[in-house]
Order: C-alpha cells, then sequence, then structure tokens
C-alpha cells in the first residue's frame, strides 16, 4: 500500500503533539525558573556585594598627598622646597598586562632597573586603584613622547607634582639632610596610611629629624568615574595639611664661610652663640648634593661616591670622633684650679719629659728642649704637655672625668641632629665595663692631654667651649630655631614665629671660685696674642678680643721630624677651639682638620676666617686663606704625644 494512501492515525499524531508541546513547555519553564533563580540571587542574596562592587566601580578614593614644609636659615633664605616636576604614573587595575607595559614604556622613555624596582616595591603599599610613581623629572619631550603614544596605555598618567629641591646643592647638606623614596625598611616602621599618595621621606638630617613635622597630613578625593576610568566630577574632597616649615639657626652665609675655609680638606667646623645654644654653622667637607638622593640614587652612582675614600655622606660635624688632644687642657686645668690641685701662678717645670714614678720611659713635651718653669696661663698659651701630665696625675682620673662629664663630654649634645654619637670621656668604669680591666696612672697622664681612649665630635667640642664662655652657664645645642604654620608662604612671618621660640632656663656648673673662668680663659687669650702662643699666627691684625686653644693630635708615634714628609692618612689632625669676644662671647667655634698636621698653622685659620665674618662681615682673612697667602711657617707643631700604656 502506497504512503499516499495510509489511512491517517489521529490519536496517535494528538499523543505525539501533547508530548512535545509538554517537553516545550518544560524546557521553558525550566528556563525561566533558572533566570528567576538567578535574578533572586544576583537582585535579593547577593544584592549587597553587587551593589558595592558597582559604586567602587563609579566612586574612587584618591589620596591626595601634602606639600612638604619648606626649611630657611635663620635670616629666611630658602635651604629646601618643592618644585614642580612632571612624574610617569600607572594605576595596577586599568593595566592588562603590568610587565609588558614596563616594557613597552622603557622603549619610548627610559626607566632604570632601579626605578622599575622601586615601583615595584610602591606597588606592596598601594590599593590597585592607586597611582603608582614610575618616573619622576620627565623633560618636555619625554611629556610629549608620552603624550603620543597615550592611548596605548591604559591605566598611564602624566602629571605635574611637587618635589624636594635644595636650591643650593653641597650647602648645608649634612644639616639639612635629605628625602627619598620610601623604601621596604620605611615601611616596616612607618604607619602607611599617613603616606597615601607620598612617595617621599625624610632619610638624613634635619628632613629625618622632624620628618613628622615636616611631612603634613594626606588629604582624600571621592570622584565619580565612567567605564573608562576616567573622572566625571568630584563628590567630596578632605584636602590635605600641608607640612609645616622650619626655621634654622644656621646662618647660610656663615655657613659657606666655613665650608670654604675648609676648602678641599676633609674636616668640620661647628659655630654655636653661647648665650642661646644656637647653631650658627655645622659644615662638613667634603659635602655632597642631596638632590641626587631625590628621585632615588643608583648603586653605581653611590658606589662612585664612596670610592673616593672621601666618605662624603658622613657628618663629621656629628659623627666623627677624634681625640681632642691640647683643646682639653683649658678644662683639665679649670678641673685641677677648682680641686686646689693648682693655683694661677703654680709653676711646673718643664725640661721635655715627664716621668711617672717607676717608670723609666718618658711621656714627652711637644718642645723637645723644654719650657723651663711655667704656670697655668703660660702653659695653656705655649701648650707644655709637661705642665698637664703633672696636673692631672695629681688631680686624679675620678675627679678629672667627674668634672668633665659636666661639659657634654661622652654624651649626645642635642636631640636635632640623628646619629650623633657620644665619643669617649674615659674613668675607671667605662674602661671597666668597655675593656674589662682596671686603670692606670699613665693612662690619666694621656687622658689629661686628650689622648689616650679620649674621643669627642666637633659638635662637643664646640658646645664644651660654648659653656667655658659662659662661665659655667649650661646650654643645649640647637639646630630649629622655630616652627612656622607651612600653610602660610610669607616668609617673614615664619621667621617672626621662629624668633618668638622660647628657649627653656638653663643649669649652671658651679665652681668655688668664679675667678677660675676668667684665669682659665686669660690662658686662651695669650694662646693668640702672646708671642709664643701657638695659635699667634692668627693674631695679626685681629680687630677683636679671640680666645682659643689649638690642638695636635698624633695619629702614630713620630718616625719623621717633619709631617708633611709622613703619608697622608698618617698626619696628624689639627683642632682649635675659640671664643669671641672673651669677656661676653657671641660665638664659640670649634675647628677639626683632618690629617691637617698643626693646629695652629692648619685649623686656627680656619676659625679665624669664621669668626672674623660673624664679629665683622669681613671675608678678607678668608680670602687669602682661599689663595694661600697666610704663612705657617714660623708655627711651631704643637705636637702631642701618645706613647705606649703601662701599668
Amino acid at each position: 500500500m502506497s504512503e499516499a494512501s495510509r489511512i491517517p492515525d489521529h490519536h496517535r499524531d494528538a499523543h505525539m503533539t501533547r508530548t512535545r508541546i509538554i517537553l516545550a513547555g518544560t524546557v521553558c519553564l525550566i528556563t525561566v525558573l533558572i533566570v528567576l533563580s538567578q535574578m533572586v540571587r544576583l537582585q535579593i542574596v547577593d544584592h549587597q556585594h553587587y551593589a558595592t562592587l558597582s559604586h567602587e566601580n563609579r566612586i574612587k578614593v584618591t589620596p591626595i598627598p601634602p606639600t612638604r614644609g619648606l626649611i630657611y636659615d635663620r635670616n629666611g633664605h630658602v635651604l629646601a622646597e618643592n618644585r614642580p616636576s612632571y612624574q610617569l604614573t600607572l594605576i595596577p587595575e586599568r593595566v592588562p598586562d603590568l610587565e609588558k607595559t614596563l616594557e613597552q614604556i622603557s622603549q619610548i622613555v627610559h626607566v632604570s632597573d632601579a626605578q622599575k624596582e622601586r615601583f615595584k616595591t610602591q606597588l606592596q603599599r598601594s590599593r590597585r586603584f592607586e597611582e603608582v610613581p614610575l618616573r619622576s623629572q620627565l623633560d618636555d619631550e619625554e611629556v610629549a613622547k608620552l603624550a603620543v603614544h597615550r592611548h596605548r596605555f591604559p591605566g598611564m598618567e602624566v602629571n605635574a607634582r611637587l618635589v624636594r629641591h635644595y636650591p643650593n646643592p653641597n650647602h648645608s647638606s649634612h644639616a639639612v639632610g635629605h628625602v627619598g623614596h620610601i623604601t621596604r625598611e620605611d615601611l616596616r616602621r612607618i604607619d602607611q596610611s599617613t603616606y597615601r599618595g607620598t612617595h617621599h621621606i625624610g632619610k638624613s638630617g634635619i628632613e629625618l629629624a622632624f620628618e613628622d613635622t615636616l611631612r603634613g597630613e594626606v588629604g582624600f578625593e571621592r570622584v565619580e568615574t565612567n567605564a573608562l576610568g576616567r573622572v566625571i566630577r568630584s563628590i567630596e574632597r578632605t584636602p590635605p595639611k600641608p607640612g609645616n616649615d622650619l626655621i634654622l639657626t644656621i646662618d647660610s652665609k656663615l655657613q659657606e664661610v666655613a665650608e670654604r675655609a675648609i676648602g678641599d680638606e676633609r674636616g668640620a667646623v661647628v659655630a654655636i652663640e653661647p648665650q642661646s645654644g644656637e647653631i650658627l654653622a655645622l659644615a662638613s667637607q667634603p659635602s655632597y648634593d642631596p638632590n641626587k638622593f631625590v628621585e632615588g640614587m643608583t648603586h653605581q652612582r653611590f658606589r662612585e661616591l664612596e670610592r673616593t675614600g672621601w666618605q662624603p655622606l658622613y657628618n663629621r660635624a656629628s659623627r666623627g670622633t677624634y681625640s681632642p688632644a691640647s683643646t682639653i687642657k683649658p678644662f683639665v686645668g679649670l678641673a685641677a684650679l677648682e680641686h686646689g690641685v693648682i693655683e694661677k701662678d703654680t709653676e711646673v717645670h718643664c725640661d721635655g719629659e715627664f716621668f711617672l714614678e717607676g717608670r723609666d720611659r718618658p711621656y714627652r713635651c711637644w718642645l723637645e728642649t723644654g719650657h723651663g718653669d711655667i704656670n697655668f696661663g703660660q702653659a695653656l698659651a705655649e701648650s707644655c704637655n709637661v705642665f698637664f701630665y703633672d696636673t692631672s696625675f695629681k688631680l686624679g682620673i675620678d675627679r678629672m672625668s667627674k668634672f668633665l662629664e659636666q661639659f657634654g663630654f661622652g654624651a649626645q649634645t642635642t636631640s636635632d641632629i640623628p646619629g650623633e654619637r657620644r665619643g669617649v670621656l674615659p674613668s675607671r668604669d667605662w674602661k671597666r665595663g668597655a675593656i674589662g680591666q682596671g686603670w692606670f696612672h699613665g693612662e690619666t697622664v694621656i687622658t689629661g692631654i686628650g689622648l689616650g681612649y679620649f674621643n669627642a665630635t666637633p659638635l662637643q667640642l664646640a658646645t664644651a667651649t660654648a659653656i667655658l664662655g659662659n662661665r659655667g652657664e649650661l646650654i643645649k645645642p640647637r639646630l630649629v630655631r622655630g616652627v612656622a604654620d607651612g600653610a602660610n608662604n610669607d616668609q617673614n612671618s615664619a621667621i617672626e614665629l621662629g624668633q618668638a621660640t622660647e628657649t627653656t632656663p638653663n643649669q649652671r656648673i658651679d665652681i668655688d671660685d668664679p675667678s677660675h673662668w676668667e684665669e682659665t680663659i686669660e690662658g686662651m687669650r695669650l694662646a693668640i696674642q702672646h708671642y709664643r702662643g701657638t695659635a699667634r699666627l692668627i693674631n695679626e691684625n685681629l680687630n677683636y678680643d679671640f680666645a682659643g686653644k689649638t690642638g695636635t693630635a698624633q695619629i702614630t708615634e713620630r718616625d719623621v721630624d717633619d709631617d708633611e714628609e709622613r703619608p697622608e692618612h698618617l698626619r696628624n689632625h689639627a683642632l682649635f677651639i675659640g671664643l669671641a669676644p672673651a669677656d661676653d662671647p657671641q660665638i664659640a667655634i670649634a675647628v677639626v682638620i683632618e690629617h691637617g698636621g698643626s693646629g695652629g698653622a692648619a685649623a686656627a685659620p680656619v676659625a679665624r676666617a669664621v669668626v672674623d665674618y660673624w664679629m665683622l662681615q669681613d671675608k678678607t682673612y678668608l680670602q687669602q686663606l682661599e689663595q694661600g697667602r697666610i704663612d705657617a711657617s714660623e708655627v711651631e707643631d704643637e705636637e702631642d704625644s701618645e706613647l705606649e700604656i703601662a701599668p
């Protein structure tokens, strides 16, 4: 039978149709249920989660870095400021492939390995929607290149930011210090929330010591963005609070004179105003350019600095420790006067050698023929070692150490300068704790002329000299004169606020007979004014009352008569301390010239140039010093002798 003549089965067709309808309806119902369940999950169960994601996709919170406070000298000259600079940044969440993007950007503008490493370090402390700096200090050509390729790099921004700048490179570098990028080590010790949007932190000097004052407080801005991440409008803004400005006690012109006076030598100058304790100059040479550290010092450039062997980053003024040598003699003599060991007219016979009882090896005076019968004032003027060998032996280490401690030896003098070293003030207790041995008489003799274990920083020497000039009134040296509101850019008002800062009352070193102060300072006058004084070189055409004391610290035993014939690293350190005017000092100064030779020939002229400028605003002596016209040939070496110390 053909298919056309087949009899239709209406019952079977109806069943098939119903089956198909039920199957289609079931599929549609399941589909609708799935859609409905997803809608319930999205809009009810997970509503809060997706609402938050949607909100965060539309609203961004951006940190606004504060402006770092400025640093001025006492006269309003800017020592540290902020300058605009173009900065290349990336927003990580908008960058599809970070490594590939870094590589492609490096083909357009130079990005060093160190900068890439620093970028990755910043990533660890930043949120993915925050800008992370990759390159700073872009020039106009680099900005133009990046603008042309902007469409290739989503998440890349070029912004104008303020960066730290030091207008006088190599000037006051150790005092002011510098800032640098925040490192992993910094992240471990700081509160990261206070540095949102900020990528620099104080690394040394005042920048480090007063980081909390200079930093300011970060602000925030809530902005609405489109799907591409571009800002549509600002919703809410909390402005940052600028850091406060600092007014230092330093006189930048005096600082420049001190640095020029040291010249190409290695050394330090510290000048203090005795009445206030304000540090007028804190010079350490050689110096360095702090601007090179702002955007990061490469390992290669840092190694080049270190390879010079001159340690330009080392603050010799507060961290360099040196045997004070004969500069300690005024303080030892004052202690002997106070304890009745000597009177001002007490004479000691100097024949060039001093012997301890039971010892056959002498402690020598720098003048081999001896000074003959010599009293305290003459011994200071001519720096007679034998006089102070005898005096210190009779005084004893216990009384000597306790008296010198009052002048700040063996202790930090200020909190303004981070990393200041304490030096060593020898005593029985110190030696027992540090070396585990008892004290010997020979060590007392050597300590009395500032050698042996004794060492001090130039800052300590200047502080002790200022206290001496104050006739016992104690001071706490300080580098910061005052703090000014960072929102006020008027330098004059900042200076006025700094000058209005009050100092706390000072304590005194009380001695039984105040005339002992004058007798000691008179001996220091003679060191400059007497024809046999060890600092007589700087007395020529001197127009004010200057009192001082030279020191020459012998590094090794004398093997040649002429210090100039020794290798440089074995030449003596030259030292000088001074007061002017002696009756009512306006300035106290300490100078150390490393391997400079004689204190009278190398260190004293530096002090004269600095004090000349402070007292007279005169640079004549400085110019002569720079031109080498000061003849030191008539000044004999005042050379302290450190021999083997035995029981």
